[in-house]
């Protein structure tokens, strides 16, 4: 993992969501399987992996393609919709380790952070409440809030100005090939935390610091340097 730059000056940190703080990634990937096995279909794990970060309608896409356009979407979306929602009532949803380290150090040095989700704003909600995260973030951003979704960069943009700061002292934190491209189109500094091993050699290419996981993170944000306030 690199982590031998030094991260410069921030004031906000700017977070995705699934397979980043929450471990969303795996309940939504048993639940599109359940739901195509019961149409028939067979989704294989390496598969799904290829769908991380994506926004849905790309989604949704790359599972027409996969299982033919015979597959009726709409009854694959009530089925997996069906499917999450039974899978998340008994297991819950996980919390990625050292979430709540990151959380501390960003509070410890107030800094303004937020989640930016390719996720529609109440399904999100619905993740974090799962997590008993709900309470946790003064601001969540969610797909609806801008006019294209990532690897468009126009989310954190978003982001950074419902927080009142520039892109450019904020960090990005990503766990997706799909969000690091983004993030890269930005002037903000970016993390990539890799969910899927190994890590994904351009995404790691593109960002300022790979680490293993939002503990490492947080140590580097420990010793980073604050911008001070007006």
């Amino acid at each position: 993992m690199r982590t031998d730059r030094v991260l410069a000056d921030i004031k906000a940190v700017i977070l995705d969501m699934d397979g980043l703080v929450l471990d969303t990634e795996s309940s939504y990937f048993k639940a599109w399987q359940m739901a195509a096995e019961k149409m028939g279909h067979h989704l294989t794990d390496r598969f799904c992996l290829t769908l991380s970060g994506l926004q849905y309608q790309d989604v949704e896409r790359r599972i027409q393609d996969y299982c033919g356009t015979r597959l009726d979407l709409s009854e694959f979306n009530r089925l997996s919709g069906h499917c999450w929602r039974e899978h998340v009532a008994v297991h819950g949803i996980a919390i990625k380790k050292g979430f709540f380290d990151l959380l501390r150090v960003i509070r410890e040095k107030n800094l303004s952070y937020c989640l930016a989700t390719n996720s529609l704003q109440q399904n999100a909600l619905q993740c974090l409440r799962y997590a008993g995260l709900e309470a946790v973030f003064p601001l969540l951003v969610g797909r609806e809030a801008v006019a294209e979704g990532k690897p468009s960069p126009a989310i954190f943009y978003r982001a950074a100005t419902m927080m009142n700061h520039p892109i450019s002292v904020c960090l990005i934190v990503e766990d997706s090939p799909t969000g690091i491209a983004a993030a890269s189109q930005t002037s903000a500094q970016s993390v990539f935390v890799p969910s899927v091993s190994p890590a994904d050699a351009d995404s790691s290419a593109l960002a300022d610091f790979v680490v293993a996981d939002l503990k490492q993170l947080a140590e580097i944000v420990q010793l980073a340097g604050v911008i001070g306030y007006n």
